[in-house]
């Protein structure tokens, strides 16, 4: 239980979820405890209410869980970055411009591509692609003369015709070269196409970054070319009289890099390196950054992995500056400076809403006064211990109860005791574990033998979602996402917890939250109320999340709800996708529907052969298997 002694408020709530911190201004709560979220950051006066929301999605006749888009949260996100590059590239005289590409890969959804490309034409933000099939969903969308289509990854003839006929149609295209075999390919289409390309190459920078992704940097890193490659690839085109298509240097130290020195170590390399090729004859124009730009998931701001200790402004200003220092000592132009920038665009622009089925506490019954007689001796022991409990000698108690209890356990299996007499040992024995947590709270520090119990004893919220098609970063790689009610803010919670899903896996849940001191392994909820539905939300899910998710017990896609938040507090709801039934999710591991329903019906023909069902029986079955197959994945009603 967490204690509630002081009148609880919002306020408390907001430094409770940290909603300040990992919410960049776009959140907060409301005086009547629904959390609200703004499309102007800081200014609250016009803010959405969540649960608002909800109710809408759910007059529509959609049912949770519900993946749900803010679009002017994106439209945000593309002017804060393209404006901060500016103002940088002014404040300090920078002579070249920047550009953004959107790495496709990020969130390949359609409705999401569209709104980067409709929101980022002003600043003429462009997209990465690295497959075929990226780069094909890229020259569709792509409208933008300006911008430009990156394109990354390992290439074959298709992919290099593709681009080359994009650059044919007056698309800015960068065929960036990642492997050595890929260059002559390169050279050979683009003379039989009659097609001038524009080149870039991947370097291998010695500059490594930490984090969960640090393996995309380094010497070791799988991708891109090292110093001799590249000096191979410059004296192949000199070859081939195409040394001025070369105009693009590439580097990616990884996603989500927490430390700003680490990004500007690696700036510096890389301009040296451009520096080089320029020296050698190529025509430069682009240096392409790459990812990495990080988002304060825990609102810690610091160099953790799920941190940045950096702000998006001091982030554009030290890559400028760290171009110019090294180009302006080398006398080289300043290049037009690429970012591809998707987590920092994305994170914010959805949330996972989800409600709560049902809870599992853990709470034994009372213990009587005393034991009969004939109690087994270390049950006795562990009875006498509660009794003695106190904060002084809380530590030397939890000692004996571990040992008891053991000897309770041996003496059952041995066949000393009882099944009965043994669940009594266990009863007398949690009932001193819930004593020793309530007075661990109390002690200055807690000790170290006692961080498991409070883990222990915490409740159980079962969820309607799936970990593994909806957060699949939080269960492959840890990765932490602020995760809160989404009202009765305004009510104290009186429950610790952690978060179990629907897909009966026992990686089906989430025990790791964001907290000031690192990672609690639960977190503060309200007790569920008879009738009324409770509801969480999963924040800075925009990114990878849709695209990485699996069909874990044939959970699908859920449902999708873009809004657009109006200047007057208003919203539209501007897009809206059901999401997967049954019947899709079975279709794409290949099962035949129909035949499932044909040879169903053979079935319930028996039945009714064998007179175990009536004839109106067996068409009521019918019916609901055909419902099945046609209802959402997730739990309804």
């Amino acid at each position: 239980m967490i204690p509630t002694l002081e009148r609880w408020t919002t306020e408390r709530s907001a430094e409770l979820y940290g909603v300040s911190e990992w919410g960049a201004g776009f959140f907060g709560i409301s005086p009547n405890g629904d959390l609200q979220v703004t499309a102007e950051p800081g200014n609250f006066t016009n803010a959405v209410s969540i649960p608002e929301i909800i109710a809408g999605i759910q007059a529509r006749g959609l049912d949770m869980p519900v993946l749900l888009r803010i679009e002017n949260l994106l439209e945000t996100q593309i002017s804060l970055l393209n404006t901060n590059f500016l103002t940088a590239i002014k404040s300090l005289n920078y002579k070249g411009s920047y550009l953004g590409a959107y790495p496709i890969k990020v969130n390949q959804q359609q409705q999401v591509v569209e709104a980067v490309t409709h929101h980022g034409k002003k600043y003429h933000h462009g997209l990465e692609a690295g497959s075929k099939a990226e780069l094909i969903a890229a020259m569709g969308m792509h409208t933008d003369d300006e911008s430009v289509l990156v394109c990354n990854g390992y290439k074959d003839e298709e992919f290099i015709n593709l681009g080359l006929h994009a650059t044919q149609l007056g698309y800015n295209c960068v065929l960036v070269i990642e492997m050595p075999g890929e260059l002559p390919l390169i050279i050979e289409r683009s003379k039989a196409l009659g097609v001038k390309p524009i080149l870039g190459v991947r370097v291998k920078l010695s500059s490594q970054a930490n984090g969960l992704w640090a393996e995309s940097g380094g010497d070791r890193s799988i991708f891109g070319l090292n110093a001799a490659q590249i000096v191979d690839i410059i004296d192949r085109l000199k070859d081939a009289d195409m040394l001025d298509c070369l105009q693009l240097l590439h580097y990616h130290l990884g996603s989500q890099i927490p430390n700003i020195r680490e990004i500007r170590n690696g700036v510096a390399e890389a301009s040296r390196v451009y520096a080089g090729l320029v020296a050698e004859g190529a025509g430069m124009r682009y240096l392409d950054l790459g990812g990495g730009l990080a988002v304060d998931y825990d609102g810690t701001q610091t160099n953790f992995m799920s941190s940045r200790n950096y702000s998006v402004d001091e982030y554009c200003v030290d890559v400028v500056e760290g171009v110019m220092t090294v180009l302006d000592e080398q006398e080289v132009d300043h290049p037009i400076i690429i970012t591809e920038s998707g987590r920092a665009l994305v994170a914010y622009y959805s949330m996972l809403l989800f409600n709560v089925l049902d809870t599992a506490r853990f709470e034994p019954e009372p213990l009587p006064d005393s034991l009969p007689e004939d109690t087994y001796i270390h049950t006795q022991h562990l009875f006498e211990t509660l009794q003695s409990l106190n904060l002084r000698n809380v530590q030397a108690c939890f000692n004996d109860i571990l040992y008891y209890r053991d000897e309770v356990r041996q003496a059952f299996n041995q066949g000393k005791i009882t099944f009965r007499e043994r669940a009594l040992g266990e009863h007398v024995y949690w009932q001193t574990i819930r004593r020793i947590a309530a007075l661990a709270r109390e002690l200055p520090a807690i000790p170290h033998e006692f961080e498991g119990i409070i883990q222990t004893l915490s409740d159980i919220y079962y969820c309607n979602f799936s970990v593994f098609q909806s957060l699949p970063d939080a269960w492959a790689i840890g990765q932490l996402f602020p995760i809160m009610p989404v009202h009765r803010l305004n009510e104290p919670p009186t429950r610790e917890g952690f978060l179990a899903d629907i897909t009966c896996d026992c990686d089906g849940k989430i025990d790791r939250f964001i907290d000031r001191q690192g990672v609690k392994r639960t977190m503060p909820l309200h007790a569920l109320r008879e009738m009324e539905q409770y509801y969480l939300g999963a924040f800075l899910v925009g990114a990878y999340q849709e695209t990485l998710g699996d069909l874990h017990n044939l959970l699908g896609d859920t449902n999708i709800v873009t809004v657009r938040i109006h200047e007057d507090g208003k919203f539209d709801f501007v897009g809206e996708m059901e999401g997967d039934t049954v019947e899709d999710v079975l279709s794409y591991v290949e099962y035949d529907t129909k035949a499932l329903l044909t040879r169903f019906r053979e079935t319930a023909e028996k039945a009714v052969r064998k007179g175990m069902i009536t004839p109106n029986q067996r068409r009521e079955i019918l019916q609901a298997y055909k419902a099945g197959l046609q209802g959402y994945t997730y739990l309804e009603g």
